[in-house]
């Protein structure tokens, strides 16, 4: 086992490219235990290939068993090779944006018993045994209901797993929590360049301040810089060819919309302890 574990739990199959794709090759180049844990198959993704489209969930059905082997292919070219769905592929699915009416299946990640996804995540983090636990804030970063979810989840597995009376299994109790961010700042920067490029603007705004997400900038505690490993993000990125088109430096989520991708990835340390004042630059900064 090596002396840095970092878990992430993320909520669909290219989450964890997007907000932490660059810091996951990072860590894992550095000889890092890197372990995902992805919370449903995405089953309700719009599909950007013509070909596929048979696969949505409105016609076959199959678009999450298609988005595991494009999760398989992004964890390599990120080189990480421990990889879980929560309770295992298909447990849950995915429950759709907010106020859709799959939100309602009984089957969906938004509905998943909480006690029961939180004793399958804590059984993960008591073998896994990280110091380090990388999830999104109380918003789920953009108010996705499986976000959302996972956070609720990661956070309550990140306390009851150091638990004695809960649950099986040693008790484990990891160092530090982080939540993603984007900064406002770093957003701004992205509409500024993404006009200056002749793209449409992003999300119909000139100012991250008319954004319904984003991080204020004195929130952010941590910036990790991985723009070495950013060609690993971008191959990534390409694996998840159902949901992200990938055009130079720039890539269009399944709206279409252009977003900058970044080798440098923001974090807000939510439990744990910083050595020192300023931002941190490594998600271990403090661990012995």
């Amino acid at each position: 086992m090596t002396d840095r574990r970092l878990l992430l739990v993320h909520a669909h199959p290219d989450d964890e490219t997007i907000g932490t794709g660059a810091t996951m090759a990072k860590y894992a180049a550095s000889g890092a235990q890197v372990t995902l844990v992805t919370c449903t198959l995405g089953e309700e993704g719009e599909i950007l290939v013509p070909g596929l489209s048979h696969l949505a969930s409105d016609k076959e059905d199959r678009l999450g068993e298609h988005r595991i082997t494009e999760l398989d292919e992004a964890c390599r070219a990120l080189g990480v090779s421990d990889h879980r769905f929560l309770g295992g592929a298909g447990r849950w699915r995915d429950s759709g944006m907010m106020g859709v009416p799959q939100n309602d299946r009984p089957d969906v990640f938004w509905q998943a018993p909480f006690d029961e996804a939180v004793a399958a995540l804590v059984e993960v983090v008591r073998e896994v045994r990280p110091q380090v636990v990388v999830t999104y804030d109380e918003n789920g970063g953009y108010g996705h209901p499986d976000h959302i979810q996972a956070h609720r989840v990661a956070v309550a597995a990140f306390e009851r797993a150091g638990d004695p009376a809960y649950g099986a299994g040693e008790p484990w109790a990891a160092s530090k929590l982080y939540y993603t961010a984007f900064p406002k700042s770093v957003l701004q920067e992205g509409i500024d360049r993404l006009k200056e490029a002749g793209h449409e603007s992003f999300f119909g705004v000139d100012s991250a301040e008319d954004l319904p997400f984003g991080t204020p900038d004195e929130l952010v505690t941590t910036a990790v810089d991985a723009t070495a490993y950013l060609e690993q993000k971008m191959q990534a990125m390409r694996a998840h060819a159902t949901q992200i088109e990938v055009d130079g430096p720039f890539f269009a989520l399944s709206n279409n919309l252009g977003q900058e991708a970044w080798g440098v990835e923001y974090f807000v340390l939510a439990r744990g302890e910083r050595s020192g004042g300023g931002r941190e630059t490594d998600l271990f900064d403090g661990v012995a």
